[in-house]
């Protein structure tokens, strides 16, 4: 088996999971055979002094067809 990773980044006004969650979420819409994920990275946004958006850079594997 052989595996290839993408990397992505999901953003959400509700938190880091669900940030993560739109990303594997969107990424299952145009990749096949999605596997596991390792969130990356977590940062945000910030509007008025407060949270505006939480981002999630999560590295996603899936296997090769073939």
């Amino acid at each position: 088996m052989v595996q290839k990773v993408i990397e992505v980044v999901g953003t959400s006004t509700e938190g880091f999971a669900r940030a993560a969650e739109n990303a594997v979420r969107t990424a299952a819409k145009s990749v096949r055979n999605l596997r596991w994920f390792r969130v990356a990275e977590l940062e945000g946004s910030i509007k008025d002094q407060k949270v505006a958006e939480y981002h999630a850079t999560v590295k996603i594997y899936f296997d090769l067809e073939g």
